[in-house]
């Protein structure tokens, strides 16, 4: 069964780099972004995310390593 896509469950139209509370929920333990198979999210969606953590992570919001 397919996972439904968080972003259009939840009517999120851009995902936004300063919510990190929902960045964070797509991060895997070491602070790597998950892939669209885990998640469940839309194509769209994935490519916003990325570069929505990329931004945050440049802004210091979110670590580039976690350990």
């Amino acid at each position: 069964m397919k996972k439904q896509c968080y972003f259009n469950q939840h009517n999120i139209k851009y995902v936004d780099y300063k919510d990190i509370d929902i960045l964070k929920k797509f991060l895997n333990p070491h602070g790597r972004i998950q892939n669209r198979d885990r998640t469940g999210i839309s194509a769209k969606y994935q490519r916003q995310l990325g570069v929505a953590v990329k931004r945050a992570r440049f802004m210091g919001l979110l670590p580039y390593v976690a350990r």
